[in-house]
């Protein structure tokens, strides 16, 4: 077994010598090579980072680990967060395998059951409240002010930290930065964390440029493309269903030095780019992760010049995150036939004329 993900880039993240080392297996998840989106939108070279592959199934666990590994450090009691599912879920499983206590405080109805599901399964102590994610958050950063918890949302900077790996990780494999690199903006950490991994690469001479930054949020809650906060923020994509993202100024930022862009994408866009990454190309992602292709797509449509460019798509969690959501826009019904072979036959062999 290789390095775990702390001790692998130990030299390039804040830990010291009383920092335990903890792991579920984070990091080094694939990066897989387009077979058919890269064409449809003009790309030579389309990567997808699947970072669903994570221990809990999404991206949340590179910082997990980082500010987890630091509240232990710290002498935490317990951690606290606000979540719209990945970030529950990954912090309980990390909350567990420490043998700290983990608070989490939920928008009533607003969490995909899959991530529920796991919070609940590892052990976490839920509070659902009337409101949405971002009052959810305000609450937690006030409670951590006057309680022995630590937050482990993206405010605290050791997420970013432990986020800013997987561009490492891409920078490793490519052996240089895609030319765009494509992202879900939500709570806009991980953009954030992904541009400080890139110009801390090329500040230590491991990369010979930055990529462009390209993020996309979701039409109904796209409060940094709209330049200002949305109250009640709408979308199928649960996972970047907010409407005052923590690390606003972190994506501007990514946005501006690395001379990219933060777009909207629809619902229907979303979903579109949810199937076609599952039907071309056998990816099944939670709906937020299909916006940064669905943005690559509204990019290309618009002329954005792909050719001779290498582009990267963070997948940011895995389909069985939200489950529901597969079988609610199939394109295909199940076809119900009786138990008998003479049947089953004709049917098949109907297929392949």
């Amino acid at each position: 077994m290789g390095l775990c993900l702390l001790e692998r880039y130990r030299h390039l993240l804040p830990l010291t010598d009383k920092t335990p080392v903890i792991t579920l297996g984070e990091g080094q998840t694939p990066l897989v090579r387009s077979r058919h989106i890269g064409a449809r939108a003009g790309c030579s070279e389309l990567y997808f980072k699947l970072e669903g592959c994570n221990p809990t199934g999404s991206f949340k666990d590179r910082g997990m680990v980082m500010a987890i590994a630091k509240a232990l450090e710290e002498g935490s009691q317990g951690i606290m967060c606000a979540s719209t599912g990945n970030t529950s879920a990954s912090a309980a499983a990390y909350g567990a395998y420490c043998g700290i206590q983990t608070i989490v405080v939920i928008p009533e109805g607003d969490v995909a059951k899959g991530k529920m599901a796991q919070a609940i399964a590892y052990g976490a102590h839920i509070v659902a409240i009337d409101g949405n994610f971002d009052q959810a958050l305000s609450l937690v950063r006030s409670l951590t002010d006057k309680l022995p918890f630590t937050l482990v949302n993206s405010v605290n900077r050791y997420r970013l930290e432990g986020q800013k790996t997987a561009a490492f990780e891409i920078v490793d494999e490519l052996g240089e930065p895609p030319d765009y690199l494509c992202i879900p903006v939500g709570n806009a950490g991980n953009i954030t964390a992904y541009w400080k991994g890139f110009t801390e690469y090329k500040a230590k001479g491991l990369a010979s440029f930055t990529p462009r930054m390209m993020g996309f949020q979701a039409e109904g809650a796209s409060p940094i493309v709209k330049g200002h906060p949305i109250s009640s923020p709408k979308t199928v994509a649960s996972a970047i269903r907010i409407g005052n993202p923590a690390s606003w100024k972190g994506a501007l930022t990514a946005r501006d030095e690395s001379g990219g862009a933060i777009e909207i994408v629809t619902d229907d866009e979303i979903i579109n780019a949810y199937r076609l990454l599952a039907r071309e190309e056998g990816i099944f992602c939670e709906p937020a992760s299909a916006a940064s292709v669905a943005g690559l797509l509204k990019l290309a449509a618009k002329n954005l010049p792909l050719q001779d460019k290498r582009t990267v798509c963070v997948i940011t969690g895995t389909g069985l995150k939200d489950p529901e959501m597969a079988s609610q826009f199939a394109e295909t019904p199940i076809k119900h036939l009786p138990a008998d072979l003479k049947t089953l036959e004709e049917h098949l062999r109907s297929l392949a004329r």
